[in-house]
């Protein structure tokens, strides 16, 4: 049986109790982006509460308002702890989900918490970034400037090599044969990075259109990253790309990413047919 949608919308996978807001310092201001930085964690006590101090201090010095949203997808380790010194410190709400979500799920559930608070969906958006520290919050910048100039969704491009795990650079190495045309017509360059700015009408849009489906993603890890674009793509009027700098040498834990299995997720992507209606890298 499908887990329900959460509180009646598309994008959730799994319901949770919603929290408490927690009071905030920063007011809205309407003439500025509010930016919602989603932060799926599980099991990353060492690297969440740097990481949103980090955020802090770059959106902070950027003169952005911000929110900090993070899914405690059924954390182990001491992440509750951790999070929970930072909420009288931080522009935060924190999640917490008894039963693991995910990838997929935590996302998709962050997603559908930063539509219901966003006040201004036209001007406000949401970025996806991972606990685990591999995407650096100093590429934040780049990418909602690029989001402040029209783009609808800005997708964080990383260069072709880079310092990584094994499993990594094996996953991207054959990733793109692997999708065969599905990458290529990706209205991107690398649609398997989830390091995406989604401004916040797309997202509603997705609900509206999808609402009734009990779940918004069926696939998981990087299938889904390409998954949640070819969802929300045709909503974007413009799609633009940022440069980011994958930091695994931040990591300390081992990359959770199994190079096998992403590549079977990536392959059942071929048969997908989302990509025909968009403009692909090829034509551009």
């Amino acid at each position: 049986m499908e887990d329900p949608p959460c509180r009646g919308t598309a994008l959730g996978r799994g319901c949770i109790t919603r929290p408490a807001h927690i009071p905030v310092s920063l007011p809205i201001s309407p003439r500025l982006f509010v930016i919602y930085v989603c932060i799926p964690a599980h099991n990353e006590a060492t690297t969440v509460g740097v990481l949103m101090w980090k955020v802090s201090k770059v959106l902070g010095e950027f003169g952005r308002d911000y929110r900090i949203l993070v899914l405690d997808d059924a954390s182990t380790d001491n992440s509750a702890e951790v999070l929970q010194r930072y909420r009288h410190k931080l522009p935060l709400t924190v999640i917490r989900s008894e039963k693991r979500l995910g990838y997929a799920g935590a996302v998709v559930r962050l997603l559908c918490e930063a539509v219901e608070q966003a006040p201004y969906p036209k001007r406000d958006c949401a970025v996806v970034l991972q606990a685990d520290f591999t995407e650096h919050p100093d590429d934040l910048v780049q990418m909602v400037k690029v989001l402040e100039g029209g783009a609808d969704i800005v997708a964080g491009a990383a260069p072709v090599e880079f310092p990584s795990p094994k499993p990594v650079r094996l996953a991207r190495r054959f990733g793109r044969s692997v999708m065969g045309r599905a990458w290529n017509h990706a209205p991107v360059s690398d649609p398997v990075s989830g390091f995406r700015a989604y401004r916040m009408i797309v997202l509603k849009k997705a609900l509206r259109d999808t609402e009734g489906n009990a779940r918004f993603l069926r696939s998981e890890g990087w299938a889904s990253n390409v998954e949640l674009l070819g969802a929300l793509a045709p909503h974007a009027r413009r799609i633009e790309e940022s440069p980011r700098t994958p930091r695994y040498e931040l990591q300390t834990r081992p990359s959770r990413v199994r190079w096998l299995p992403t590549l079977m997720g990536l392959l059942k992507l071929r048969r997908a047919r989302w990509w025909d209606d968009l403009p692909s890298q090829e034509a551009a």
